[in-house]
């Protein structure tokens, strides 16, 4: 029986999503709580890989089990054995043609940024931070030149594993809650420190460090050296990958209720 899984997880404390020697990452605690509960080693495949520091509202995994449950005993059952900082959300069995990574049409994330000229505290490890003023038109004029299909080089890290660099950025959105900037950005797929790096030539269009139209060259350098620095994988969310209806696999969970 093939199963798959709707799973949160605040990244403060894992060293990513993909398993390590350590022990110390979200699917190696996963794995484990699942294995206590069925009774039987399990293996996961993910939607999306996430760094360390980097949370999961909707991460979807899939895995193979000779074990008969019902969906909520998978949810309660693992539930027990993890930590308070993951929770599977949801379970739902799936044809054995469902595959969490190669399944799906689509990724999102959000960015969440506390504009202060103080570091975030209550939130910190949640939010990213700017202590200067950020312009959001501006940033939405240099958002503008990364829509479509592109080469992303410029914004790949060094270590990315992807076969291609092109990628298809379907959306992004800029908007303001108070002291508080929400990034959201939707794609066919990611490259790894993909978002983190738009996110850093964002800010410092935000800033006024640099023209919106300077976002045009750096896609068409397509080098890395010509991108603004890494930002913090402090505010980034994995929303969750989108998929075909016919799944019929949950859009949305109770961790989206935190997001603002």
């Amino acid at each position: 029986m093939r199963i798959a899984l709707g799973i949160s997880y605040l990244g403060t404390a894992y060293q990513g999503w993909q398993s390590q020697p350590s022990g110390q990452t979200v699917q190696d605690r996963l794995e484990r709580a699942l294995a206590q509960f069925a009774a039987e080693p399990i293996h996961t495949l993910c939607a999306g890989r996430t760094d360390a520091g980097v949370h999961g509202l909707m991460q979807v995994v899939h895995f193979d089990s000779q074990i008969d449950r019902e969906p909520f005993s998978w949810v309660r059952g693992t539930n027990r054995f993890l930590p308070a900082d993951i929770a599977v959300e949801w379970a739902q069995p799936v044809a054995d043609t469902f595959h969490a990574r190669a399944s799906a049409l689509g990724r999102r994330y959000a960015y969440l940024l506390r504009e202060s000229p103080v570091r975030p505290s209550l939130d910190a490890g949640r939010v990213g931070w700017s202590f200067r003023p950020l312009d959001g038109e501006a940033m939405l004029a240099a958002a503008a030149h990364l829509l479509g299909e592109h080469d992303f080089t410029s914004f790949r890290a060094s270590a990315c594993q992807a076969l291609s660099p092109v990628k298809h950025l379907t959306h992004v959105g800029i908007q303001r809650r108070g002291a508080y900037w929400r990034f959201d950005f939707a794609a066919n797929a990611f490259l790894h420190h993909m978002i983190r790096n738009l996110m850093g030539c964002l800010i410092q269009v935000g800033q006024g460090l640099k023209p919106a139209d300077w976002m045009a060259d750096v896609l068409a350098a397509r080098d890395r050296d010509a991108a603004a620095p890494t930002f913090s994988p402090d505010g980034l969310y994995f929303l969750g990958p989108v998929y075909d209806a016919h799944w019929a696999l949950p859009e949305r969970t109770a961790a989206y209720d935190w997001l603002p």
